[in-house]
């Protein structure tokens, strides 16, 4: 499984956006956003609704998590 930052990069690449646009769009500086794919920091709750937003995931997407209902 890839860690936060990787799977944001990924979830980036995939829908062909730039560093740039995604941080235009979730409202933070690009150089933020940077560190976001780095994993040198981690967005805010506001900012990871945003971004779920901005991409159309869902949160569990967003963290590459597969949700699986409990038996």
């Amino acid at each position: 499984m890839k860690n936060f930052a990787e799977h944001l990069k990924y979830i980036r690449t995939s829908k062909g956006f730039t560093q740039r646009q995604v941080a235009v769009a979730i409202d933070v500086g690009e150089s933020l956003y940077q560190r976001y794919e780095r994993g040198a920091g981690k967005p805010s709750f506001d900012k990871l609704w945003a971004l779920a937003d901005f991409f159309d995931v869902s949160l569990d997407d967003l963290f590459g998590r597969d949700w699986k209902p409990k038996t």
